[in-house]
């Protein structure tokens, strides 16, 4: 049974961690449009899902002072990760030029060893994972001790499950409007600016440094 002090201590790891992860970003971006086709969800939730678990897990034991404080670490992050995700604006945009190749209900095939290299892509070239899981929390673990410390992190993980989980298979209940092609335009629309979006303000972070 959990103390008070773990208690309150998983708590605030648990609305610090939904608080970093629920937003427009690439990797959520993603896991929507793999919901939404019914490709792989189960897979690409569940890496995203303990790849953050193992990203805290590295944080709280300390590896967030070490990446913050390597320059070449944090270039090369930052830049392979814009890269990445302009590659991948670029895709999605030419997905919302083509009308009508995709259905909300297509079946699950798609390639399996893609779809598995796409999402470890999305989660470790992203140096924003990093900031959030890595770095933030892995810094604000140290205001706890103890028994403390470890509900703080498993309350931030939970918090992934949660969210990753939600999105992945709740994604399936807008498929009545992604019934239409012109849904699948709009949606690619938006991917590809927030891609395109992320990509630039890396580059930018790491042109004024």
């Amino acid at each position: 049974m959990l103390s008070a002090s773990s208690g309150s201590a998983a708590l605030t790891g648990f609305l610090l961690g939904l608080g970093l992860i629920v937003a427009i970003g690439a990797q959520n971006a993603f896991v929507l449009r793999q919901g939404l086709q019914r490709r792989h969800v189960l897979v690409v939730t569940t890496i995203c899902a303990l790849s953050d678990a193992a990203l805290i897990a590295a944080g709280v034991a300390g590896l967030g002072t070490l990446v913050s404080a390597s320059p070449v670490l944090l270039a090369v992050a930052t830049l392979g990760g814009a890269a990445f995700l302009a590659v991948y604006a670029v895709r999605a945009a030419r997905r919302a030029l083509s009308p009508g190749t995709l259905e909300a209900a297509e079946p699950a095939d798609g390639d399996l060893g893609r779809t598995i290299a796409a999402t470890l892509a999305f989660t470790f070239l992203n140096p924003h994972v990093y900031l959030d899981t890595v770095v933030l929390v892995g810094s604000l673990s140290g205001g706890f001790a103890g028994s403390d410390r470890l509900a703080f992190a498993l309350g931030a993980m939970s918090a992934s499950v949660l969210w990753f989980y939600s999105l992945g298979f709740g994604a399936r209940l807008l498929a009545p409007l992604f019934a239409r092609p012109v849904a699948w335009r709009v949606l690619d629309g938006l991917i590809a600016l927030v891609m395109a979006a992320i990509a630039l303000s890396l580059l930018r972070s790491w042109l004024a440094t």
